[in-house]
This record gives C-alpha cells, structure tokens and sequence, in this order.
C-alpha cells in the first residue's frame, strides 16, 4: 500500500493528464469575495468518510487549499530546486545540498489561532518518517535522507541531509513534506520518537525492532482523524457530501488579506466527460489540465468568460513493454511496432489541445530534452511511420507474415493486448488508435479496459499486463525523469546508497528489461546504474550521464514515447481575475497556491 501511496504521490502531475470529473454547481456568489468552484485532481472522487489528513490517500486535505507543504514546487525545465512560498516564506540551500535552512511565515497562525512554529515542522517530519517520504526515510533511497533536523528558533529549523547518500533532489523532498498542527497530532507519535529513529539507523537486531516501531506507526498515521480540520493554509474545510468540498476562508492565513474568496467549492469528480460539462455550463473558475477532443473544446471556448491557459508539463505518456512476455522480450518486435504507429495521428485524436506528439523516444519531454541534449536530440531515431521498416524489423525477430497477418516464430497467433484504465478517455482514444493502425498492418490488436486507475496501477506492478500505458518524463530532476524507465519498475531500486537489480516479477520489477544494454557510440551500459548517478553529480557531468540514458532508451525502447503533455488549463474570468498567464510556472500548481498568494482577485 505504501508503495502505491508513493506513485500515486509521484503521478500525481500526470495522472491529472488524463483524469477528470464533476459534482454539484457551486458559484452562487453571495455577499464578500464570492465562492471560488474548481475540482482537486489529485483527489478527485470525494469520499465524505476519509479522515482530514494529507497522508491518507483520500483524505480530505486538499493541497494548496487546506493542507499546506513547506513550498510549492515550480518544475521548471531542469533546476528542481526552484519553489513558491509555503509555510516557508525563504530557504537557504547549501551550495551543495548538504542541507536547507527554513524561515517560516513571519506571524502565521493556525485556523484555532495558535502559532505555526519550527516545532510543528519538526513534528511533522516525523510523521513523514512513518511514510518512507522521500527525504525522510529511515533508510535512505534515492531521494536521500535527511541526517538531522534542529529548531534553531520558533521559526527557522535547519534539516540536514545525510551525505554518505547524498541526493541532488533531497532538498525538494523536503519541501515537499506537509506540515500539520503538533497540538492535534501529537499523540500519534510517541515522545521518544526521535531516539527511536536514531536506533533505527543503526545496525543489529535493536536497531532492526526500532525499524518495526516506525513502520508500524506507519498505519497508525494513515488512519489519524482530526476532529476538525486545524489548518494553516487559505482555507478550512466546513462540510462536504458525495458532490462537493465547501471550505471557508481561514482568516488567520498568513496571506489572508490577499486570499480572494470567502469560500471554495471542490467538486467531485469521476471521468473527463463531467469537467466538460462543468466548462460549458460556466461552472467552474478554474479546470487543471483536462484532456478534451477538439468539438469539445469549440463549446468550451463558446461559453462566456471561458479562457484556455497553456504551459509547459513535465510529463508525457508512452506505450510501455512487459519484456519479461515473449515477443516483447525481442528489441527487434519493439522497434518494429514504434515504426507501426503514427504518433501525430494518435496525438491528434487523444489529446490534440493536450499534447504534442513526441519527436522520438528519449524518455524525456521534449521541450527539456532540447535544454538537456541539445544538437543530440536530432540524432536519436525519430522512429518514423514506415511500414516496410517494421517488417524488416519483425522478420528480424523471427516474426512470421502469413495471409497478410504477422504470427509468432512458431507459427501460433500473436495478438497485441493494450491494458488502459477505463476512467482516462484520452488513453483509451489513442489505445483504440494505436490497435487500429497495428491492424491495418497486420498486426492483430486489442483494447482491454481496467475500472479504474488504483487497480490498473497495481495490476501492471503485478506484471499481468503485455503493454500498457505508462507516465514518462516526470522532471525537472533528471533522475526523476530515467528513474520512470530504468527505476523500481524495471527492477533498479537505491537502497542505502547501493542500487540492486531484482529479477523480472521481483520487487516491482514488472517492465522486465535487460540489466546491461550494448549502446552503439557508448558501449555497454548499466541504465540503472547511471541513473542512480544522477542523484550525485550536476553540471556537464549530469548531461553527459542524460545523454548516454537517452540514446539507451531510444535504441532499447522499453517504451514507445507517445505524446509529450501540454497543460491546458481552464480558467473563467466572469467571477474572478488574475489568473497566471500562458507558460507560467505557477500553471503547475493547485489553483490554491494562486489564491493563497494573493493572484485570484474578485472580478469588480
């Protein structure tokens, strides 16, 4: 569960390509600032049972609304280390990410009125320990960890990362991490938790008892439920039902002068149809990024006050390989098929406001693969449609071709099966378009729908799936980026600073792929190894490590790089103005973080 807790954590920018759904009409204005409407995409489905709590994956804290990180991440082009103000109103980060030192929101106060305080970050590490969370993990991956964490004053606390595991990304692990009131949490964690933890990272069988004691508390916080929501964000949580979220402005927000509405509505979502509908009835003040055909977005844009606001996503899609099933296992069959689809037709029927069709596979988006690479870029294989390049490639692998159909070596029929969640209606366009071009060049295809995202997720972890669709290019840290390709999912893991290959079916490892890959130009390669290096070195070095994962994922292809996203948003200036303008960093964000830093005005 925790590791699904994770993905969904991490997919949670592109799983938003391609979710969406609806709940009730909300912007009845009334007196003050009005009622800001919008629908929270990392936790679209409300369920009104689940406890008030970031954690828990659907707890009702809404980020950026009333549950609040210590930044917000701007993921730019290459440079994670770039946020937004959250409980943190500055940072200074060591030169070389030894550690980062917070100042808090000067006078910041929670919804009950007692003060935020370095305590309460500090207190909220530790429950971030429990959850394995990035930065904070009783034993280190590769997002580091941290070494030590010391309150030097009411607002300013210093964390420290451990550096015999050093993690270029480890300061926005940090960031990341939520903060909750000590006052209303504080008995879920014991008091000698921080000696426990020091146990922990040790060796022998103390420390191993003291490593139990911390997973075990991990459920314990998961299931934690506040009586009332404590919040130090813009917004507290009054009531919800099945259709949506009310919150009410917290007038002890540091920022609450500037925060416009004096209440939000978070409708329920549950498919891309039910946003359409919100967008051409103008219910909606904002839509995060949504996937819409091209006659949709015509009444989209019809409605008065509708605007589409675009920018850049780090995120693209791919059609992924289960190599550990024949005849995927056979580089020769991958290449083959990348050379059976059109990539600009399957873009321009899924996602033709939301995407823009791949320039090749690199397994990385390619407006950051242009900063990345450079000239490079253009001299990876573009993958081109060309019929008669598949079939050389095909008969390479001893594919056969009989009556116009391609079969398996031994003459038996092959059928392509592509597994896509039901819910995502711009996946199961470009699977249908994909299966239809495969077949008219016989290739016997198949589209095979799975109920939701949740279980489709655990399914392709399980490695029960041929292909299926897979979230790529998540930057701006570059191992982030490879770690999609060449991480957990194709059997690397970082453990203590170690990488450790499991074998196909073991440990997460459902893609299957080769532990060593032969890179013309390069020479053989170990991609999870380089990956791993990511985490350590900058500069021309990382580029150079970027460059050789490039060229071995676009010669072994564990994926077919489809579209790379664009994020559309939707915005409705009929109530509301100040909405970030095309290409801004904060279109990355919740709306929230737009209203809490004061952007969203009332339309007068």
């Amino acid at each position: 569960m925790k590791r699904l807790t994770a993905v969904a954590a991490l997919l949670s920018l592109a799983a938003v390509a391609a979710c969406s759904g609806g709940g009730t009409n909300g912007n009845s204005t009334g007196g003050g600032g009005g009622v800001y409407t919008t629908v929270d995409l990392n936790k679209p489905s409300l369920d009104v049972n689940a406890p008030i709590n970031p954690w828990n994956p659907k707890g009702n804290a809404f980020w950026g609304y009333n549950a609040m990180r210590i930044a917000w991440a701007k993921n730019t082009l290459t440079d994670p280390n770039q946020f937004y103000p959250g409980i943190a109103a500055s940072w200074d980060i060591a030169p070389d990410n030894s550690s980062v030192t917070l100042h808090l929101q000067p006078g910041n106060k929670w919804s009950d009125g007692k003060p935020v305080t370095a305590e309460d970050v500090k207190f909220s590490i530790a429950l971030a320990y429990t959850q394995g969370s990035t930065a904070f993990a009783v034993d280190p991956g590769a997002a580091g960890a941290a070494s030590e964490i010391e309150v030097v004053d009411d607002a300013t606390i210093k964390i420290t990362q451990d550096m015999k595991n050093p993690s270029v990304t480890f300061v926005r692990g940090v960031m990341d991490a939520f903060v909750v009131p000590r006052h209303v949490w504080q008995s879920v964690v014991p008091a000698d938790f921080w000696d426990t933890l020091e146990t922990a990272r040790g060796d022998g069988a103390e420390a191993e008892a003291a490593r139990g004691e911390i997973k075990a508390l991990s459920e314990k916080v998961l299931a934690f439920a506040p009586p009332q929501d404590v919040s130090a964000g813009p917004f507290v949580l009054k009531r919800m039902n099945p259709g949506e979220a009310l919150l009410v402005k917290n007038a002890n927000f540091y920022n609450a002068a500037n925060v416009a509405p004096d209440q939000l509505k978070l409708l329920n979502t549950t498919g891309n149809e039910q946003i359409w509908n919100y967008l051409t009835s103008g219910t909606l003040d904002n839509a995060p990024f949504t996937a819409v055909p091209a006659d949709v977005m015509k009444r989209i844009k019809a409605t008065p006050g509708n605007q589409v606001v675009k920018g850049y996503s780090p995120v693209a899609v791919s059609l992924a390989f289960n190599q550990a099933k024949k005849p995927y296992d056979n580089v020769h069959v991958r290449r083959g098929l990348a050379s059976l689809i059109d990539r600009e037709e399957v873009t321009r029927i899924a996602s033709p406001e939301g995407g823009t069709a791949a320039v090749t596979t690199s397994g990385i988006h390619q407006k950051a693969a242009r900063e990345w690479l450079g000239a490079e870029l253009d001299a990876l294989d573009p993958y081109k449609l060309d019929p008669a390049t598949a079939d050389k490639e095909f008969a390479e692998a001893g594919l056969r071709k009989k009556d116009g159909k391609w079969a398996l070596p031994d003459g038996e029929p092959w059928k392509v099966t592509i597994h896509i969640p039901a819910p995502f209606s711009d996946w199961v366009s470009a699977a249908k378009a994909i299966t239809s071009q495969l077949t008219a060049a016989g290739v016997d295809a198949e589209v095979v729908t799975t109920a939701d995202y949740p279980l489709y997720l655990s399914e392709l972890a399980e490695g029960k799936y041929d292909l299926g669709f897979w979230l790529i290019a998540l930057g701006p840290a570059p191992y982030n980026i490879f770690q999609r390709l060449y991480g957990t999912s194709n059997g690397w893991n970082i453990l203590g600073g170690k990488v450790k290959h499991s074998a196909p079916g073991k440990n997460g490892n459902w893609m299957g792929g080769p532990e060593t890959i032969d890179v013309d130009g390069v020479g053989t390669v170990d991609p999870g190894e380089l990956t791993a290096q990511l985490n350590s070195v900058s500069g021309d070095e990382q580029k150079a490590v970027i460059a050789k994962l490039a060229k071995a994922a676009n010669q072994d292809l564990p994926v077919i790089q489809l579209w790379d996203y664009v994020n559309t948003q939707f915005v409705n200036t009929n109530r509301f103005t100040g909405f970030p303008e095309d290409e801004s960093d904060l279109l990355r964000q919740p709306s929230g973080v737009w209203i809490q830093l004061g952007l969203i005005k009332k339309k007068q």
